[in-house]
């Protein structure tokens, strides 16, 4: 510790905390991201085959929206663009994964 310098606090942050509605949220938030990439919604169909008709059909089921925070959590790169984009800590995204089915 240098006694010249002026003491400064480092800043504290807060754990994010996650309940089922959070996950689920946050779970379409990415369901958005993927569809307004056109690179990332292509991927999205290929992968899963799921279709803009399905898609819709499928939003109210945990399941599914756990599916899409596993495709968003099969790459990093994935996960850093989409927590930036949605303003979340990149260890949202897991969390939330762990509270859907």
């Amino acid at each position: 510790m240098d006694p010249f310098k002026p003491y400064q606090p480092k800043p504290k942050v807060a754990p994010v905390k996650m309940t089922p509605a959070d996950a689920e949220a946050l779970a379409l938030k990415a369901i958005a991201w993927i569809v307004s990439d056109d690179e990332m919604r292509d991927r999205f169909i290929a992968v899963t085959g799921c279709s803009g008709d399905e898609l819709r059909q499928r939003l109210e089921q945990p399941g599914f929206l756990g599916s899409v925070l596993d495709f968003v959590l099969a790459d990093e790169g994935s996960v850093l663009t989409f927590a930036g984009v949605a303003g979340v800590p990149p260890e949202a995204p897991m969390m939330a994964r762990q509270k859907l089915p």
